[in-house]
């Protein structure tokens, strides 16, 4: 195809070969485990040395962990939930649950008791595996669910939870794979619920067939010679587990799991140079943070090939830094947990637009459509959609037939987020639906006026929402968080405004800037607009007129 680039080819002559029947536990694990030295894992333990866990180790576990809970009376459909966070048992509970043909249900352990308790009586969980330090929750949580009848641990002993390694000791550590479909459900992911409680969005096993061209794309070609992955994303969550440990362990590539308790930009240096980690999904904000260490590559010896991000618009200043300080490129990608990794950029197959969320992903159809599902004229403002069916799109939503019949129009699943499409196919976000500021009859996105707050020098990371103004119905206001050793002052807000101001048009110029300690953020670091905007109108609200 003369004059076309490598991604169009590409999405071109691409078709989906999904067969009738398929387990992903036989793709992840099972096939890489015909090579005994072949590592899955590596981790550092509490005395600060490096541990390694190779494919038969995890498919021997996996087996052992199957075999106990068919023996429990767990049959095909059945859901156990994984209150775990990075932790080689996590890995090796979803290998298991899908292996026996059951669903996995992740849930992070920064849950309280009321979420906990909300997630296992919703999916109905028979057995939960989790740790010493998520005991209480768990324990709380179960006086609301009566369906759940075990609790394993995987570090210790509690009153009526035995310790899982201790179970399995007598476990057989062979199994035979369910015979399952590629349209049979594998893993239940809950959406963060950003209205009304969250809704468990059902994924099937050729889900994971599904986010591999995504990878591919937004990775450069992955996997390449040496490569090796680590996210601080916590593998509770569809980023985490989708997205960086289970595409790596597709292609038998080493995932480095680690997470601290709160993201260190020079710690997590350390422990990519150390580990010689070369691809990576890094978000937004943590790229911000990195940003402020100097010499990264110098000091710690790093050397990436190429890494994701999401979540947030990017930026032509973070594109910049990276090529930069870390000559390695950031491909955006987008995604939610209905539909993941279907929209993204990269710079060895397409010319990269800073700020845009990419193009279609090769196998996805993406799309500009109004509320009923037709679709808009190219460069419109409106619903980011998919068109089904699509083989990593959600079976439905867990046991709510409604939520999952408005989340499609015309046979489109609507994301909930507000775009427009460019002559060239590229996708520009412009906010939530709920997160759309309107403004003397504007309706403005804040991503990019985030963007523009965050190029200034004495500015880490940006939230822009709307607040109640009685003549534009809302005026806008960013929350900006500052860099180390930059101290606030009215002059510094004028100074700010004014270099958005040469950036964007006058009507998306922050009226009131607020210096803030720290932004609301979810674990896989979206900024949660939603608890400032609320927090303002009770503000307000009590201000009173």
């Amino acid at each position: 195809m003369p004059g076309k680039s490598a991604y169009e080819q590409i999405y071109a002559g691409f078709h989906w070969n999904i067969p009738e029947r398929y387990n992903i536990a036989a793709d992840v694990c099972d096939r890489h485990a015909q090579h005994p030295g072949k590592v899955a894992l590596i981790g550092v333990d509490g005395d600060g040395e490096t541990w390694e866990m190779t494919f038969r180790d995890v498919q021997r576990r996996a087996n052992k962990l199957a075999n106990l809970l068919v023996s429990l009376g767990l049959t095909k459909g059945d859901r156990v939930m994984l209150l775990l966070g990075q932790n080689a048992w996590t890995a090796i509970a979803h290998v298991a649950c899908w292996k026996a043909g059951l669903i996995s249900v992740p849930a992070s352990t920064l849950f309280a008791a009321e979420a906990i308790a909300y997630r296992l009586n919703t999916a109905g969980v028979r057995i939960v595996i989790t740790d010493l330090a998520n005991l209480p929750t768990l324990e709380t949580a179960r006086r609301l669910s009566p369906a759940t009848e075990h609790v394993f641990l995987i570090d210790g002993v509690g009153t009526d939870s035995p310790s899982l390694p201790e179970t399995l000791e007598a476990a057989r550590d062979t199994f035979s794979n369910v015979d399952t479909a590629a349209n049979d459900p594998a893993f239940l992911n809950f959406t963060s619920g950003t209205t009304g409680n969250p809704k468990g969005a059902l994924q099937a096993h050729r889900s994971m067939l599904g986010h591999l061209p995504g990878i591919e794309l937004g990775l450069d070609s992955f996997p390449q010679p040496g490569d090796r992955m680590w996210s601080p994303a916590d593998w509770a969550w569809l980023a985490g587990l989708m997205d960086v440990l289970m595409p790596a362990w597709y292609y038998g590539i080493p995932v480095l799991t680690f997470r601290a308790p709160r993201f260190d930009p020079e710690q997590a240096y350390a422990m990519m140079g150390r580990h010689r980690v070369r691809t990576a999904l890094l978000t937004p904000t943590m790229l911000r943070l990195m940003r402020q260490v100097p010499d990264p590559v110098g000091r710690y010896g790093i050397n990436m090939r190429a890494i994701i991000s999401g979540g947030e618009s990017v930026g032509k200043e973070l594109h910049e830094w990276a090529n930069a300080a870390l000559a390695a490129p950031i491909n955006e990608m987008f995604g939610q947990t209905e539909c993941n990794l279907v929209l993204g950029s990269s710079g060895s197959m397409m010319p990269v637009k800073p700020g845009s969320l990419g193009r279609a992903v090769p196998g996805h159809i993406a799309g500009i459509v109004d509320d009923d599902g037709q679709p808009l004229p190219t460069g419109s403002t409106g619903n980011l959609a998919f068109r089904g069916p699509d083989p990593v799109m959600m079976l439905e939503y867990w046991q709510n037939p409604e939520a999952t019949r408005n989340k499609y129009a015309n046979g489109w699943l609507i994301t909930g987020d507000t775009a427009s499409c460019d002559d060239d196919g590229y996708f520009w976000f412009h906010g939530r639906t709920d997160d759309v500021i309107t403004s003397a009859g504007y309706r403005i996105g804040p991503s990019e006026i985030e963007d523009a707050l965050a190029r200034h020098p004495a500015v880490v990371m940006a939230a822009a929402i709307g607040v109640p103004d009685p003549v534009r119905t809302e005026s806008i206001k960013a929350f900006v968080v500052l860099a180390e050793g930059t101290s606030p002052s009215s002059s510094l807000v004028e100074e700010i405004r004014s270099s958005v101001r040469e950036l964007l048009a006058k009507h998306e110029v922050p009226r009131d800037i607020e210096f803030v300690a720290a932004l609301p953020m979810t674990t896989t670091g979206k900024i949660l607009r939603r608890e400032l905007r609320d927090k303002e109108r009770a503000k307000t609200k009590a201000e009173g007129p």
